[in-house]
Formats: C-alpha cells, sequence, structure tokens
C-alpha cells in the first residue's frame, strides 16, 4: 500500500549458537501506515528493545524482513529517528551542541547561522531555551530525555521510533513529558512507534496498541484500537469508561499470556512484575478496580 511506511514481515531473531541460543523474536508481522502512532507494550525481558533496533537498522534479522517504504531496511537511517532510554548525550558538549550534531549532519549545505537557528527552534519546542549553554551533568533526567528529543527531531525524521524514553524518570516528570510530546506529535504528521512497559502511557499516546507476548519466541498479540481524547486531563481519564475498559482488555491480555508463559516454561505460574498507579499522575500498569 502507498501509505504503508514500516512493514515487519515473518522477522525472527535471536542471539547465540547452539545450546547457548535464544531465540528472542519470532514470526513479527506488523503493518504502520504513515501518520500512525503506535505503542507496543510488554513486560520486560521480552523482546521490546531487539525490536525496535531492528526497525531502527542497528540490527538485522534472522530471517524475514523489514521494510521502510517498500525497501529494505540493512542500516540506520535519518528517516528513523530513535529515541532511546540512556539519553546518549556527549557530556561536555552544552544542550545546544549536542542538538548541533544531528543538524551538521543533516544540514552541512547550509550556512552556520541556518543551522544554529534551526537547532534553536527545536530547543525551543521541548522548553529548554533557558539551558541551551548547560552541560548534561547541570540538567535533570527530564531534560537530558527533552535534549535527546529534540537533537533526533532536529534530524526531521520521517518516523520516530521510541524505546521507553521515559522509563528512567519520576511520575511528575513523566507525565510532563508525556503531554509534551503529545504537543509534538499533534503538531506534526511524524509517525510515531512508542515501545513501553507502561499500558496506561501506550493508551495515552497511540493510537493503537499492540502487545509483545512473553518471550522467548515472542510474538505480537492483536491490535487494540484506541478511541479516546487526549486532550483531556489525565486525573479525568481514570474515570474515562472506554479508557478503563481498554486498559482492563491489555492487561487483562498481558496477564493471561504471562501465565501460558510461565506454565510452559516451568510448569509453575509466574507473577507478573507490574508497576502500581502512583497517584500523582493517575497512571501506572496494574489492574484498574474499575469495571
Amino acid at each position: 500500500m502507498k501509505d504503508m511506511l514500516l512493514e515487519l514481515k515473518d522477522v525472527a531473531r535471536g542471539f547465540g549458537e547452539g545450546k547457548g541460543r535464544i531465540d528472542v523474536l519470532r514470526d513479527i508481522n506488523l503493518a504502520v501506515k504513515e501518520g500512525e502512532s503506535i505503542a507496543i507494550v510488554g513486560f520486560t525481558g521480552s523482546g521490546k528493545t531487539t525490536l525496535i533496533k531492528l526497525m531502527g537498522g542497528l540490527l538485522m534479522p534472522d530471517s524475514g524482513q523489514v521494510l521502510f517504504k517498500g525497501r529494505p531496511v540493512d542500516a540506520p537511517g535519518r528517516e528513523r529517528g530513535i529515541v532511546f532510554q540512556n539519553y546518549s548525550l556527549l557530556p561536555w558538549l552544552t544542550v545546544l551542541r549536542n542538538v548541533m550534531l544531528a543538524v551538521d549532519e543533516v544540514y552541512p549545505e547550509w550556512s552556520k547561522q541556518e543551522r544554529l537557528e534551526y537547532a534553536k527552534r527545536y530547543i525551543a519546542m521541548v522548553n529548554l531555551q533557558h539551558a541551551v549553554d548547560k552541560r548534561p551533568a547541570e540538567l535533570s533526567g527530564g531534560m537530558r530525555q527533552r535534549v535527546s528529543l529534540a537533537r533526533t527531531l532536529a534530524m526531521n525524521p520521517e518516523m520516530l521510533l521510541m524505546d521507553e524514553p521515559l522509563s528512567a524518570l519520576d511520575a511528575i516528570t513523566r507525565a510532563s513529558l508525556q503531554r509534551e510530546i503529545l504537543n509534538i506529535m499533534s503538531g506534526s504528521k511524524t509517525t510515531v512507534l512508542l515501545i513501553t512497559n507502561d499500558v496506561d502511557e501506550a493508551i495515552l499516546m497511540a493510537d493503537r496498541v499492540i502487545p509483545l507476548n512473553p518471550g522467548p519466541n515472542a510474538t505480537l498479540g492483536p491490535s487494540f484500537k484506541v478511541n479516546i481524547d487526549r486532550s483531556a486531563d489525565r486525573t479525568e481519564l481514570n474515570s474515562n469508561p472506554e479508557f478503563i475498559r481498554l486498559r482492563n482488555q491489555v492487561i487483562e491480555y498481558l496477564l493471561d499470556k504471562r501465565s501460558e508463559a510461565g506454565t510452559r516454561n516451568t510448569g509453575k505460574f509466574l507473577l507478573p512484575n507490574l508497576s502500581p498507579v502512583l497517584p500523582q499522575s493517575g497512571f501506572g500498569s496494574t489492574r484498574s478496580k474499575a469495571a
């Protein structure tokens, strides 16, 4: 299809050889349309980071195909910008210079002044104008992630790949940055794929939520369509019937799959490692008491 941006067809990936071989992913099939925002949610260790590295061209599949606009992905590319959870900033450079690294690489033909103004525009987009001359050590975790986001967006990618970018942040900072990212998404046509282990975050930020079943040999589960008003206050969403229904559906699915995997692999039931709902933001990853 002409509007299909990213496709994964029967993708499998593992690591190691012989008895030490671990087959992480198998039979991964996914189609992402231009302009979509998709969240893939799953337990820690299910292969989410491996999956996003395959999409970004940082890993190659053992079998199957990863396609971008119908062409095989065989290397990283500026059209697929990646935001990792570990920031990846150069500590000796200021906020401005960290962002300028990407701008200089992508737009070498521009004048120095043009590149400078362009970088500042993206720094302003993530509300860090006051910190342009600060170095990463002088910034909070949330501010560092904003720099990482600004640097990736400055490359003007057609698709934004986010690998649990907010997982290391406290609840209040995480909620604030969720809103910032949503504002940026609403003002652009960039296609977004978010990897997360937080069901509420997935529902808040995506048009579709797709569970990644527990590994090894993890596969993608069914697609859950999101139909909620993202402009609503987060505290209101906790009492939104559609939000509650969808949250319960996704969590029930994940818990059932975790139970099946635990029984299959050990003959025992393994309890999932989920976080409680935090009252500061109204978000978490637990089973809601509401029906």
